[in-house]
C-alpha cells in the first residue's frame, strides 16, 4: 500500500476506546463512522499517537474513559508529552465524524469534530490536515516510518472492516 512498508515493523488495528502510541514503524488502521480519530506526530522525534473515540464529553470524573473525546485527546497529547515531546512539535490530523440521517437523528460526529478541534486549539497543537463529516465512514490506515495517510471513504462499513476482521474485507 505503501512505499516504505518494507520499513514497517507492527501493524496495530486502533480499537474505539484505545489510544496508540508509537516510537517504530507501524501500520495503524481503524474503522470510523461518528467516532473521531485524532492523529498525532512529533516532527522532532519521529513519535506518533492516535486516539479513537465515539462520544465528544463526560464530565463525570469518576467514569472517565478513552470512550471520550475529552479524555481521549487530552489523554493523548499528555502521553505524548511525558514521553518527551514538546508541544511546539505536535502537528495533529483529524479523521471521521461523518453524520448518516438514516442511520440516528442525532449528529454525533459532528459533537465529536468539536471537542477535538477544541482541545487541539486550547492546546495549540496545529491541525495540518483533516478528513471530517459528510455521511460516508472511513478506513484509516497510517504508515508511521513516513507520516503518510490513507483515508478511505465509503458508502457503508461492513463486518468484516472491524478487527478481528473476516472474509469480506
Amino acid at each position: 500500500m505503501f512505499e516504505s512498508d518494507s520499513l514497517v515493523s507492527t501493524n496495530y488495528f486502533l480499537k474505539p476506546g484505545h489510544i496508540f502510541i508509537s516510537t517504530k514503524p507501524t501500520i495503524i488502521s481503524t474503522v470510523l463512522g461518528s467516532c473521531v480519530s485524532v492523529y498525532i506526530y512529533d516532527t522532532n522525534r519521529i513519535v506518533v499517537g492516535m486516539n479513537h473515540f465515539m462520544l465528544p464529553y463526560i464530565r463525570e470524573k469518576d467514569k472517565t474513559t478513552a470512550v471520550y473525546g475529552n479524555v481521549a485527546t487530552m489523554t493523548l497529547i499528555r502521553m505524548m508529552i511525558y514521553d518527551g515531546s514538546k508541544s511546539k512539535d505536535l502537528e495533529a490530523q483529524i479523521f471521521g465524524g461523518a453524520y448518516n440521517p438514516k442511520i440516528s437523528h442525532k449528529d454525533i460526529g459532528r459533537e465529536n469534530i468539536i471537542i477535538a478541534k477544541k482541545i487541539l486549539e486550547k492546546k495549540r497543537i496545529r491541525v495540518v490536515s483533516e478528513d471530517m463529516g459528510g455521511e460516508k465512514g472511513r478506513k484509516i490506515v497510517v504508515n508511521t516510518s513516513t507520516n503518510e495517510v490513507a483515508a478511505i471513504k465509503v458508502e457503508r462499513l461492513r463486518k468484516g472492516d472491524w478487527y478481528p476482521y473476516e472474509n469480506d474485507r
